[in-house]
């Protein structure tokens, strides 16, 4: 993967080139001080990943994205961004403007102890890799397959005999067509803000029953994609807290806890958690949809977006094992297939589409 590193601080640029270096399948080719330069260097050379900081001269990262996509470029950027609200609203603006993901910028005490190459390294080469893998899939699904691939909305409830076998032998097959759930709750990674932004865009009317979701990010992030999905979607949108009774609203997983759902004295409410990461992340949607499961039974909905990884895997199989239904965004559409692969490869779901489908579907279940 050839790498180019945009950032107008030679300290963050330094540190950056050391995390990649050496490193098996990546080559830096090349670093800017901002996004005018970086786009005359794109116009020079091929560039698989580009990191991106969102406050340069010249260019800043949201117009520099803006002149990716208005250049029909396929070089996937990483941003880089301060852990505050601002710098988190930043990233999620860029990430709707077409960033695929994003790593908090280290602190200036790891900066000037030394450790910030290891920060970078540790959360920047997972993040790199997955975008190889998904690079490899994909050419190979298009090698193999005289078609070209198109992310088109498909049929909600696929056959069964584009099933995998596994499903049919194991799990009761849910009617998403005609399934109106008590719970749903949603699973994503890479790609996921965006994806919301998309399956909530236009939704109206009043929930019918609460919304879930388990979004890998780091605190404040959370805060802000909470903020700013209520605001997309005109729906009430809130970060969960602990012991808080449920109403028929959106509630998202804060960053670093993990949710889950219990009931107490007969009411359903949010439970928050700092216990170990699964699947090496904290929040894990596994925690989520198992309790859901547990609560709500055939009646829980999970839907499972695009992302790195197994989360949301074994929260699947305890859906359906409860007779629940689940959808899975498809391969097409995902930035990366890894926990909707999880789930079609153990055939744990009863449909898969793109994000239109997604969208379709949420709103038929979800609003009054």
């Amino acid at each position: 993967m050839r790498v180019l590193i945009v950032d107008d601080s030679v300290v963050y640029r330094s540190q950056i080139k050391a995390a990649l270096t050496n490193q098996s399948g990546i080559e830096v080719v090349g670093a800017a001080s901002n996004g005018k330069i970086a786009l005359e260097m794109l116009d020079q050379k091929p560039v698989d990943v580009m990191t991106l900081d969102m406050e340069m001269p010249v260019m800043n990262g949201i117009e520099t994205l803006r002149a990716l996509r208005a250049k029909g470029s396929k070089v996937k950027v990483i941003v880089f961004s301060s852990a505050t609200r601002s710098g988190s609203e930043a990233t999620l603006e860029a990430l709707s403007n077409g960033a695929k993901d994003f790593i908090a910028k280290p602190d200036g005490s790891a900066v000037i102890g030394g450790g910030a190459e290891e920060l970078i390294r540790k959360d920047l080469l997972p993040k790199i890799r997955q975008f190889a893998s998904s690079l490899a899939s994909q050419s190979s699904a298009a090698s193999q397959s005289a078609a070209p691939i198109v992310a088109k909305a498909e049929p909600v409830a696929q056959p069964a005999a584009e099933m995998n076998p596994q499903f049919v032998a194991t799990y009761t097959k849910k009617d998403l067509a005609t399934f109106l759930p008590s719970a749903i709750v949603i699973a994503s990674s890479t790609g996921g803000p965006a994806a919301h932004d998309v399956i909530f865009k236009g939704l109206s009317g009043k929930l019918r029953c609460p919304v879930f979701i388990a979004q890998h990010m780091p605190p404040v992030f959370t805060t802000s994609f909470a903020k700013r999905l209520g605001s997309h979607a005109g729906l009430p949108s809130k970060e969960a807290k602990h012991g808080e009774v449920v109403a028929n609203e959106i509630y998202v997983a804060p960053g670093d806890y993990h949710l889950s759902l219990g009931l107490a004295n007969g009411k359903l409410t949010t439970l928050l958690d700092q216990g170990p990461q699964r699947n090496s992340v904290r929040p894990a949607a596994d925690f989520l949809f198992e309790t859901a499961a547990q609560i709500f039974g055939p009646k829980t909905m999970g839907i499972v977006l695009t992302g790195m990884g197994e989360d949301g895997l074994a929260g699947c199989k305890a859906v359906k094992a409860a007779g629940g239904g689940v959808m899975i965004q498809n391969q097409e559409s995902c930035v990366v297939f890894g926990m909707p692969g999880a789930v079609h490869a153990a055939g744990a779901f009863d449909g898969q589409g793109d994000l239109t489908a997604i969208q379709t579907l949420l709103a038929r279940m979800a609003f009054e």
